[in-house]
């Protein structure tokens, strides 16, 4: 766990793929319990601890989770995800590269609670949520494709299942069809950037992701840079 943004109302840590957000079955210490075990220890507090569990990710997903540290900071946290004032931006990579360089997707998701797996239509079906998201392809290299995601709705899986639905599966995701596992059970899609206004103070957040400790993300993120560098030079 590293923190990237604290205050008196919340925190923003990055979490690493593999870690649990709130606990389950698996009896694994959740991020949640790491971060108040790390509050209790930074302020000395002999009792328990307040932590308001916010949002999640999957478990093989990395990047940026906000906690709330104060009950009027959660409130207003979880408002704000519900009405779509917190903005997420995601990165993810994968084999295949998508027809068109940027467009919106719209499908309509059901999800498999036993399965543990969404799938999606083309058109609405009983049960169906309907998910939007739009993506924007970053960088490629000789392999692999660094596309950015904004989600404009919230569904089980949606990006992991969406990319798939038009053919391009995050690397290492074999739920959604990647032909292989990533070596550490990851899968390369990372939360990387959020943007939001305060819930007290009513300040602008903007905070970056650190990227995973990955060859593959360090040159596909080069990879940005010098696209943005000969557009520079373009104009």
């Amino acid at each position: 766990m590293k923190v990237i943004y604290e205050d008196n109302h919340l925190m923003i840590v990055y979490k690493s793929s593999g870690e649990i957000v709130q606990g389950d079955k698996t009896g694994d210490e959740p991020l949640s319990e790491t971060v108040r075990n790390y509050l209790k220890e930074k302020y000395q507090k002999p009792g328990n601890v307040y932590l308001g569990v916010v949002h999640r990710l999957d478990r093989p997903v990395a990047g940026l989770v906000v906690f709330a540290k104060t009950s009027k900071a959660l409130t207003r946290l979880n408002k704000m995800f519900r009405d779509g004032e917190v903005h997420k931006t995601y990165w993810a990579v994968t084999k295949n590269s998508p027809e068109k360089p940027e467009g919106t997707l719209t499908d309509w998701l059901v999800r498999n609670e036993k399965q543990n797996k969404s799938y999606a239509y083309n058109h609405e079906v009983p049960h169906a949520k309907k998910a939007i998201l739009h993506y924007r392809l970053l960088a490629s290299s000789d392999n692999y494709h660094l596309l950015e995601v904004h989600l404009l709705t919230g569904r089980h899986h949606q990006i992991r299942c969406q990319l798939a639905n038009m053919g391009c599966p995050i690397k290492g995701d074999l739920k959604y069809g990647a032909p292989r596992s990533n070596p550490d059970g990851s899968i390369s899609l990372l939360s990387h950037h959020m943007e939001f206004i305060h819930p007290v103070s009513k300040a602008h957040i903007n905070i970056l992701s650190p990227l995973p400790d990955d060859r593959l993300w360090a040159a596909l993120a080069e990879g940005i840079a010098s696209l943005d560098g000969e557009n520079s030079a373009a104009e």
